[in-house]
């Protein structure tokens, strides 16, 4: 797998999304390679999505299964964070 090449100054100024890529890439300055970024998340990053959408779809299920709607959860859980906390 051939890297993708990218100047220092884009790599500096884009590293957030660099971070999320799962390809490695070249860092060059001036046309010459100085280094090497090589993701090391991209396998959990994937498990992690994969867990998030099935707790999502979980959620879903017990929304359907309880008959109320998104609006009503909300107005529930904002009015649950008003109430002062017991013991406190």
């Amino acid at each position: 797998m051939q890297a993708r090449k990218v100047g220092i100054r884009e790599f500096r100024e884009g590293l957030a999304r660099f971070l999320e890529l799962s390809d490695p890439i070249a860092v060059t300055r001036h046309g010459e390679t100085v280094g090497f970024f090589i993701p090391a998340r991209s396998s959990r990053r994937a498990s992690e999505l994969e867990a998030l959408r099935s707790a999502a779809a979980y959620l879903d299920r017990q929304i359907a299964e309880a008959s109320v709607s998104e609006d009503e959860l909300l107005k529930d859980f904002q009015e649950s964070r008003r109430r002062p906390k017991v013991g406190a």
